[in-house]
């Protein structure tokens, strides 16, 4: 089992920057982090994942050259979001996952999932 508790959203005007964190308890090793983001009406996207060792992650189109996502030990993983948008705007997750890392894209293939923190970009 694995708990995961998101923090750091926030509203901020377009252009700005936050960095969400999310802390990992339980088990902490082996699994994958991913971020993903719900839009009111929307299904819930993905927007980047890391490795469980750090040594290899993958964004989302949308956020590619302006996120950035880390892992500094087995129990954080942080993702900094730069130059941020209105369209950015969403309920963030983030959840873990032990299946192999060519589904890392895929919201059905996480464990387990944090309860959210909200992001708003004013324009």
């Amino acid at each position: 089992q694995v708990q995961l508790v998101e923090s750091g959203g926030g509203l901020v005007q377009a252009g700005g920057s936050l960095r969400l964190s999310c802390a990992a308890s339980g088990r902490t090793f082996g699994y994958a982090v991913g971020w993903f983001r719900q839009a009111p009406g929307k299904e819930r996207d993905f927007v980047a994942t890391i490795t469980w060792n750090g040594g290899n992650s993958d964004y989302a189109d949308s956020v590619k050259g302006r996120f950035t996502i880390a892992r500094d030990n087995a129990e954080m993983v942080y993702l900094q979001m730069n130059s941020l948008k209105p369209e950015d705007t969403a309920l963030y997750y983030c959840a873990a996952s032990m299946k192999p890392w060519s589904s890392r894209r895929d919201r059905n293939e996480y464990d387990w999932w944090g309860q959210g923190t909200q992001v708003t970009i004013s324009s």
